[in-house]
């Protein structure tokens, strides 16, 4: 598959709010670092395409998705124009990211929950069905985030897109953490991968 073959089934209706997004991410990173300065050139493969890809991993189930440590909405806002049947809520505790966040859902008319705050202080009554994540932190830290919402919803998924030492990062987390996997190999970046992750739980110390 290539990169553009992503879009063979979004709606014209989503590629049209994806393109007004990423006019919106040209024009506001002159004034915000919103992704990397040497991928700006590249940004629909390398943030738009890459975020579509995640759709396909998602359960027809979730309902609600916390997309934690947002920035440029990469891949959380994408997916919520995707698939506007989701309540995604978008993590960021940057407030001019944020600003940014909410700019491109009123302007594409994507309903998305923006919260400016830092994962861990998230409502205790908030819990998610699917956590996304992308360039944020190692795969252990993503999933002590996922921890107290895993204890809430036993079926918490958890979509996470991970750079070339993702293997590494998986066999460290197994060390802390039960749970079960699909790795799947990105289509926008060979070294990229997809992580799909449930049945997760902290393992048990043994003294």
């Amino acid at each position: 598959m290539q990169p553009e073959d992503l879009l063979h089934n979004v709606s014209r209706e989503s590629i049209e709010k994806l393109e007004i997004y990423h006019k919106l991410l040209i024009k506001w990173q002159k004034a915000i670092n919103l992704v990397s300065p040497k991928t700006l050139d590249e940004a629909w493969e390398r943030h738009f395409l890459d975020s579509v890809q995640i759709a396909q991993y998602v359960s027809p189930s979730v309902k609600v998705v916390a997309d934690i440590g947002s920035g440029g909405g990469f891949p959380g806002l994408v997916l919520a124009i995707l698939r506007p049947d989701l309540q995604v809520h978008l993590i960021e505790s940057d407030g001019r990211k944020c600003q940014f966040l909410k700019a491109v859902s009123r302007e594409t008319d994507t309903n998305v929950d923006v919260r400016a705050t830092r994962i861990e202080y998230m409502d205790e009554n908030f819990t998610p069905d699917c956590v996304t994540a992308r360039a944020l932190a190692d795969l252990p830290t993503l999933l002590s985030f996922c921890m107290p919402w895993a204890e809430r919803n036993a079926d918490l998924e958890a979509v996470l897109m991970k750079g070339a030492k993702a293997q590494e990062e998986l066999s460290t987390a197994q060390a802390l953490y039960e749970f079960e996997h699909e790795i799947h190999t990105s289509v926008t970046d060979p070294q990229g991968r997809v992580l799909y992750i449930h049945k997760m739980s902290p393992k048990l110390r043994t003294a």
